[in-house]
């Protein structure tokens, strides 16, 4: 387990209270405690952002990002390594608030830092890539040049539950190719994904003014859309949001890169390996008690298998202990609040007044609920149309290949998906018919490598992609400019 030492104790943290924006500042929005979900304890103070400090921070970043573009690519990348070993350096520092802040359990918080690690690696060699092309001209002498340039101001507006990776995953592509980036963390997890990140950048010689570091709410998050002098937003969070910031970015004309939710499916096929198959299923429900977008909150198992599948998921599930992750080993921590506690809990217990069996777990104590399978789950309970966001593992019988695809396929959301089968070609086929942006076959419904692009379909996202080469498309713009060597004469 990671130091669990009280890092609070010393001298305060030079962001208590603060936001960062030029340096460390006090902001005109106030403060707010910072909570520990598995305790209900205080563990310090935050600074809030309000709409005057939007604007304040998109004003310093718009006088500052035309010298950072124009900085060489190579110290770029240097500013991106150096910020990559600072937060191996402060690892401990980094999972003891992941662990007390987000409620993650340390070989989460581990495995977070170490993905965010490899994600400014990655982003770090973005300058040096091609960043354009020539191309013919049918006018003799021009010559075609296409190149990508910065977007200028990028905002990020990241979640609470892989709050410092799903920061990270657009704040260093961001910056590597040139943006300055107003980033506004969860209120819920503003130090694991806000203050320890700009203190990193600060240190790693990042010039003040291209970062900008805002926690706050919906009103933050809404002063910074609509701000005319942030020209993209890239938004991870929830659907209904999404759609929200979708129409306020389609209006202004301004590009937007939403990471929506899921309501993902792992189709489990009367061929498959139960054992790996059930591993996965647990894997995929229950991990960070189910609290990410790409959870397996749909099983769908062929008949002829589905009571011997039920049983291994069941079992599985029962020896997963909830508790708190900074004081003993747990599988699975807290949920982040009782509102989301309270959603799980009326989605379980109304599928089962329509007819669900709980077969394992069900149990709320305070934010903590136990890794829960129900069988008997049809397309018209709430286990199976609604996103859970949380522990628990719905399965859905089905007869045919076909009805499985069209099972997948019934839900507006299309993220992610798994298949199990002995048969690859009979899990390719399935899978070539699924409307969703990932599709794993033989695994689980959360996969995450930082250098593949990632992203849904429908009410999933917008078709935006990060990871890999497909940040060069999201965090820049296209320029055409063509050369001749003297002016010409046109006919009039």
């Amino acid at each position: 387990m990671s130091d669990m030492s009280d890092l609070t104790a010393a001298t305060p943290p030079v962001w208590k209270a603060c936001i960062y924006s030029g340096g460390w500042v006090q902001p005109a929005g106030g403060s707010a405690n910072i909570n520990e979900p598995a305790t209900g304890l205080s563990l310090g103070q935050i600074g809030i952002a309000n709409a005057d400090d939007v604007d304040r921070a998109a004003r310093l970043a718009l006088q500052a990002r035309a010298t950072w573009a124009a900085t060489p690519f190579d110290q770029r990348a240097a500013v991106l390594r150096e910020a990559a070993r600072l937060l191996k350096e402060r690892a401990a520092e980094f999972n003891h608030w992941n662990i007390r802040e987000a409620g993650s359990i340390p070989p989460k918080a581990d495995w977070e830092l170490h993905a965010t690690y490899e994600q400014i690696l990655m982003s770090a060699a973005l300058p040096m890539q091609a960043s354009g092309q020539l191309f013919p001209s049918s006018m003799p002498g021009r010559t075609n040049l296409w190149r990508r340039v910065p977007i200028g101001t990028v905002g990020v507006i990241a979640p609470w539950n892989f709050p410092l990776l799903l920061a990270m995953r657009s704040v260093a592509p961001a910056l590597a190719l040139g943006n300055a980036v107003i980033l506004k963390p969860d209120v819920q997890t503003a130090v694991i994904g806000g203050a320890l990140i700009a203190q990193v950048f600060a240190d790693a010689g990042l010039p003040e003014g291209v970062l900008h570091v805002l926690p706050g709410g919906p009103a933050t998050g809404d002063a910074l859309v609509r701000h005319p002098a942030v020209e993209m937003i890239s938004f991870t969070g929830s659907t209904a949001v999404g759609r929200q910031i979708a129409q306020t970015c389609g209006a202004m004309l301004k590009k937007v890169a939403l990471e929506l939710g899921g309501n993902n499916a792992i189709v489990i096929l009367d061929d498959a390996d139960l054992d790996s198959a059930s591993s996965c299923g647990a894997w995929g429900s229950f991990l960070h008690q189910g609290q990410i977008c790409m959870q397996a909150g749909r099983h769908l198992v062929q008949r002829g298998v589905a009571e011997a599948y039920a049983e291994r998921l069941a079992a599985r599930a029962r020896n997963l202990v909830a508790g708190n992750p900074a004081a003993q080993p747990v599988h699975l921590g807290p949920l982040i609040n009782a509102r989301q506690c309270d959603k799980v809990q009326s989605i379980v217990q109304t599928s089962i007044e329509q007819g669900a069996q709980l077969l394992a777990g069900g149990v709320r104590d305070g934010l903590f609920y136990s890794a829960t399978v129900l069988g008997g789950v049809t397309p018209n309970m709430p286990a199976f149309t609604d996103e859970i966001f949380g522990p628990v593992a719905p399965i859905t019988v089905f007869d045919t290949d076909e009805e499985a695809a069209a099972l997948v396929n019934s839900s507006p959301y299309g993220l992610s998906a798994a298949v199990h089968s002995a048969s690859v070609s009979r899990a390719m086929a399935l899978a070539n018919r699924l409307h969703t942006g990932m599709i794993h076959i033989n695994d689980q419904t959360v996969n995450n490598e930082f250098h593949v692009p990632f992203g849904g379909m429908g009410a999933s996202g917008s078709g935006g992609r990060f990871g890999g080469p497909a940040n060069l498309e999201e965090f820049t713009q296209s320029q055409w400019i063509s050369v001749l060597d003297r002016g010409i004469q046109y006919p009039f």
